[in-house]
């Protein structure tokens, strides 16, 4: 068993999430850097798709009631393992951690970027929906997010952690610039709105999160007035709602929408480390 002792602003568990389920309404979810989890697992000695936990901003304290391997990646955060009372030891994110029976993990808040993944050995063992065990905020799909004193259950093992000593985690960049490809109603916006997409810097708000990154500056000008019956949405697309300015859905995103969508992003992994006030910028795919 994990023991929560602090679950931080929002933990949750994802794993590579659950494909296939758009024509029912279910989006994929999982982690929003898939990559960055599949490479914790590996170094705790996992499955690639075994579930592991998403720690945003302000970090958590984890107890393990059994001998364990465990791996951080993403955001730089500082890791501390209590070994036993009053023993501490300094840990790393990119490098596999030993830990014993009892011991605590302690992740502080992230130092930049956003998010940070923990793998375990065996990985979290809560009971999958629909193929996955990932947390879906939007639907409510999968275990809620995490609370003080909750437990969550381990499963077997499949090998021991990886015999390195760190791994290269992604850099989280200052600003962004995210390829964009034109969107099923790009006509329903002005030749001046589209151009302006690709030309004017944008920042993230503060009200984003799983679902989407709601970006904060230029209104892009819409051509034809009205709204329009909702229509499917992917990963990746940029929505405009009626004050003009552009939002990026994320895993968590509805598989449907009534906003029009003038483009589609072609990476949006970056956006999982992105904090509010970080620029963002579009380019075309061509340039």
């Amino acid at each position: 068993m994990i023991e929560v002792l602090r679950a931080g602003a929002l933990t949750t568990v994802q794993d590579q999430g659950r494909p296939g389920w758009a024509h029912l309404g279910v989006p994929r979810s999982g982690a929003l850097d898939p990559a960055a989890l599949r490479l914790a697992n590996r170094l705790a000695g996992n499955d690639e798709d075994a579930a592991g936990l998403e720690i945003t901003m302000t970090g958590c304290a984890l107890r393990f009631t059994r001998a364990v391997a465990v791996a951080l990646t993403g955001a730089p955060a500082d890791v501390v393992v209590e070994w036993r009372t009053g023993d501490l030891r300094p840990g790393d994110v990119g490098r596999p951690l030993s830990l014993p029976a009892g011991a605590v993990l302690r992740v502080a808040p992230a130092r930049a970027g956003v998010r940070t993944w923990l793998a375990v050995s065996g990985g979290i063992a809560v009971e999958p929906v629909l193929g996955s065990r990932a947390t879906d905020t939007l639907s409510g799909l999968g275990p809620p997010p995490l609370r003080d004193g909750d437990r969550l259950p381990l499963g077997t093992p499949a090998g021991p952690p990886a015999p390195v000593d760190l791994a290269v985690t992604r850099p989280v960049p200052d600003e962004l610039r995210l390829s964009v490809r034109p969107g099923p109603r790009q006509d329903w916006f002005t030749p001046e709105a589209l151009d302006l997409l690709c030309r004017a810097a944008y920042t993230v708000s503060p009200d984003s999160n799983r679902v989407g990154a709601r970006l904060a500056g230029a209104a892009l000008t819409r051509a034809v007035p009205g709204e329009l019956p909702s229509e499917g949405l992917v990963l990746g697309a940029v929505q405009v709602p009626p004050d003009g300015r552009p939002l990026v859905f994320l895993a968590d995103h509805p598989t449907t929408g009534g906003y029009p969508v003038i483009g589609v992003v072609d990476d949006v992994t970056a956006l999982a480390q992105a904090r509010p006030g970080t620029t963002v910028t579009f380019h075309g795919p061509q340039r």
